[in-house]
This record gives structure tokens, sequence and C-alpha cells, in this order.
């Protein structure tokens, strides 16, 4: 079996991939990616097969991330839509198009953020699957807000026409031949009944860029160790946030190690107990800490719950209070406000994670539906079966 995954420029959609594409490549089938080659770079292994598609221009996509990366609520749900997705899939059509005709793909995995790869799969006659790296759109996200979910369909809408493929009431988010999500029911929710062809495999952890030089000899076994991150991409924009998280862990000072992963520039000078990285080897770590503080991302969270831990999660924007919202309704942490929250409430809130087994039961429990659900393997194993 031939398999193209088609991705977008960010590392939470590529990671999943990541680990389905070298579990596919480890049973004998070919594997390759599209999407951005500047990103991809440093996101896939070397020795991954890279068809570009996608790129950015402008200054490329750091220049489109300083844009981004101060908005919150409604005015980053536009931006994310008129100015990343759609353009993106513009962008990508002629590159995923020309690589569907050199590798000649037996399936499409396409991301939910990368519409290209459906118009694309549906235009060639190749079957595709979605790929979705994060449960947000399985809560009925604009149940509430139906002028919002109006907005985005319109968005969608005129992409298709844009490109030929309105039409026959589809939507290029969702196969209608398999969907893999990388949750669980625990984690998303189980109030809602979801077609047999979603397939629910948990998350899908994968070989990441190797990070040298991580200080391990100073993580203190006397201390309870809290890894605090606000993912890839919001790092510059924790300012305020980083000085919060400060304030709180020295009133837990004599408790508390804060593994802090987040830019010096912008964090500043920190007490000495507190072990400030740019950059960590997340999975590597995860199994030598007691909990996780983070702004909501899919994979930071599925990869805390992974190993069991409860979180605090304080969203910024996008899917992340969705995210959120889940980890709170499962028990397995408590959410904060990300620009407003005070040090006595987030000092409170690290306590409870810590000291209340409830929150690392559910913890647990999510682990263990993860585990059950097969990861990497178990969409490897729907894909087989898909063609």
């Amino acid at each position: 079996m031939r398999v193209l995954f088609v991705v977008p420029p960010l590392a939470g959609h590529v990671n999943p991939t990541v680990a389905v594409g070298a579990e596919l490549a480890a049973r004998g089938h070919e594997v390759a990616w599209s999407g951005p080659p500047e990103v991809l770079a440093r996101l896939l292994p070397g020795h991954a097969r890279v068809l570009a598609s996608g790129e950015a221009a402008g200054g490329g996509y750091a220049a489109l991330h300083d844009r981004w990366r101060d908005l919150r609520g409604v005015g980053a749900l536009r931006f994310l839509w008129e100015e990343a997705l759609v353009p993106l899939a513009r962008a990508m059509v002629p590159g995923v198009t020309e690589a569907v005709r050199v590798f000649a793909p037996d399936v499409i995995v396409c991301d939910q953020q990368a519409l290209a790869g459906p118009v694309v799969a549906r235009r060639a006659g190749v079957p595709w699957v979605t790929s979705a790296s994060t449960s947000a759109e399985f809560t009925l996200p604009f149940q509430g807000f139906p002028k919002v979910g109006e907005w985005v369909a319109g968005q969608i809408g005129g992409l298709l026409r844009e490109l030929g493929s309105h039409g026959a009431d589809w939507d290029p988010r969702f196969s209608d031949r398999l969907v893999l999500v990388f949750s669980t029911p625990e984690l998303v929710g189980s109030g809602r009944e979801f077609p047999e062809h979603y397939a629910f495999v948990g998350p899908a952890f994968g070989a990441r860029p190797a990070v040298p030089g991580f200080p391990w000899q100073r993580l203190d076994p006397a201390r309870r160790r809290v890894l605090v991150s606000l993912g890839t991409l919001n790092g510059e924009a924790g300012g305020r946030f980083y000085g919060t998280v400060l304030d709180a862990a020295e009133r837990l000072r004599d408790e508390v190690q804060l593994v802090l992963a987040a830019p010096a520039a912008v964090v500043g000078e920190v007490p000495g107990h507190v072990l400030l990285q740019e950059r960590v080897p997340q999975l590597e770590l995860l199994p030598h800490l007691d909990a996780v503080l983070c702004h909501g991302g899919h994979n930071t969270v599925c990869e805390a719950l992974a190993y069991g831990l409860p979180l605090v999660v304080a969203p910024i924007r996008d899917d992340q209070p969705i995210v959120a919202q889940q980890v709170a309704a499962a028990g397995a942490g408590i959410r904060v406000r990300f620009g407003r929250t005070r040090p006595e409430e987030l000092r409170d809130a690290l306590t409870a994670v810590l000291d209340d087994p409830a929150h690392r039961r559910a913890a647990r429990r999510v682990q263990a539906s993860f585990a059950a659900a097969g990861g990497a393997a178990a969409a490897a194993d729907r894909l087989e079966k898909f063609s």
C-alpha cells in the first residue's frame, strides 16, 4: 500500500502522522508526506519522503505566526480561516496534485486543516481518510454560536466553489469512509453518537527531533515536578503568564520544582530551583513528572494524560478552550484563565491537581483508554482494512 499524508505546517498536526507512517513502513508499506517543506523538514525524520506543496509567500509561515500570535477569540478564528487555512489550501493544491501524480497513492490521509488534500483526492479519484489531530470538531463547537458556525461553513463553501469542488453536500474536514480521531471518548466526552467509520484510536506518538543538552541532573527528587509549556507556537505570547506562574511557584518552592519550557528572553530571570529551557524532550521528560501546566494544545494534553498526569490548563485560542473543557469535564485537571489568572488562583490549581487524588485517578482512566485504543498500530490497522 502507498499512503500519502497531506498535512499543514503545524507540529501538533504532523506528529501523529509520523507515528502512523512509521508503523505502516514497518509493515512494508510505502509512505510519503505532502506539505510546506520549510516546516516539514524540521518535523519529519530525516529519511521521510516529502513532496513539496504550499510554500508560503511574504516572509513564510514565521511571518504568518507573528501576526497570529496575539489574537484571541473570534479574531483568532477569523485569522485562522481567512489568513491561514483558506490561503494554505489554495497554495497546496498544485503541489498535492503533483504529489498524487508522482507518488500514485492508494489512499490519501488528510489532516482536517489541510483542505487541499480532500479536494485533490476527489479530483483524482483516490480514496481519502481524515486525520483528526484535535478532537475539537467532534464536540459540536459552534452549537451555541450558530452564526459563527455558518460563517465557517461559508468559508469552506467559498473555497470549494473557487476550486471547482462545490456540491454534493460534502465537507473536506470529514471523510465519509474513515475518520481517524487521535483521542478517545473518555476525553472527548461520550454524550454523542458517532458513525462507525469514526475510529477513536487514541494519541499516536512517533519519533521527535532530538533535544540535546537537557540537564537531567537538575531534576530535584525531593520536590514534585511540574512541566510548564505553552507549546511550540505560543511561547512568545506568554510574558505576563510566565510571571504569574513564577509567583505561584514561589509560594510552593519547598514542595514543587517547575520545568519551564519557554524562551529565556520572554521569561527573564528565574530562581535557582526553576529549570528554564527553551526546548525540552517532552516525551522523555513526562515519566519524571507529577503534573503538567499547559495551554490546552491537543498534543501536550494527550501526551500528559498518556502518562497519567493531571493538568492545569490555561487555554489561549482556537481549539484550546474546548480541549481544556474536556480535561475539566473528565476530572483530569483544572481550567484557569490565561489572561487574567492571579498567582493565588494558579497556586491553588497546582496544589489541587498535585494533592487531590481524584484528578490523578481521572487522568489514569483516560490513560487506560488511550492504551486500549491502540494508537499508531490501531490507525495502521484501520488503514490496511480501508485499502
